[in-house]
C-alpha cells in the first residue's frame, strides 16, 4: 500500500533573514516522511506562489519574523487561488501577534504557530489537513 508522499514548501517572504526555525521546522516534516522543499531566503510571494505550482505541492509553510505577514499573506493567498491551488494548505509560523490570528484564519491560513510550538504539533496538523484534502 503505497501512498503519495505529503509534499510542502518551506519559504521565508520577505527580507527578514533570520531561517533557523524555518530549517528546524523543514527537518521536522521531512523527519515524519513528508517531501519539503526549502526556498530559502528572501522570497517574494511570487517566487512562492511559482515554486507550490511547480513543485505541486499540498502545503506551504511561511517563516515571517519581520512583521510584514499582513502584507504577505494575502499576496501569496492570492497568487495560490489565481494559479488553481485553493486546497493548498497555508501554515505560517514566526511572531504573529495574537490580535492578527483570528485575521489570517478568516483569510484561510490553516494553522499559525509561535515560538516555543513543538513541531510535532505542526507535523501533525499538516498530515490533517493533506489528508483531509485527498
Amino acid at each position: 500500500m503505497s501512498q503519495e508522499k505529503i509534499r510542502v514548501i518551506v519559504a521565508k517572504p520577505g527580507l527578514d533573514g533570520h531561517d533557523r526555525g524555518a530549517k528546524v521546522v523543514a527537518r521536522a516534516l521531512r523527519d515524519a516522511g513528508m517531501e519539503v522543499i526549502y526556498t530559502g531566503l528572501r522570497q517574494t510571494p511570487e517566487m512562492i506562489a511559482e515554486a507550490a505550482l511547480q513543485e505541486d505541492v499540498d502545503a506551504v509553510g511561511l517563516s515571517v519574523l519581520s512583521g510584514a505577514h499582513m502584507a504577505l499573506v494575502p499576496r501569496i493567498l492570492e497568487l495560490l487561488k489565481a494559479n488553481g491551488q485553493d486546497k493548498v494548505g497555508v501554515f505560517i509560523g514566526g511572531i504573529i501577534p495574537d490580535e492578527d490570528i483570528p485575521r489570517l484564519a478568516e483569510m484561510g491560513v490553516a494553522g499559525v504557530y509561535g515560538p516555543g510550538t513543538r513541531t510535532d504539533d505542526i507535523v501533525q496538523d499538516i498530515q490533517k489537513f493533506a489528508g483531509q484534502k485527498s
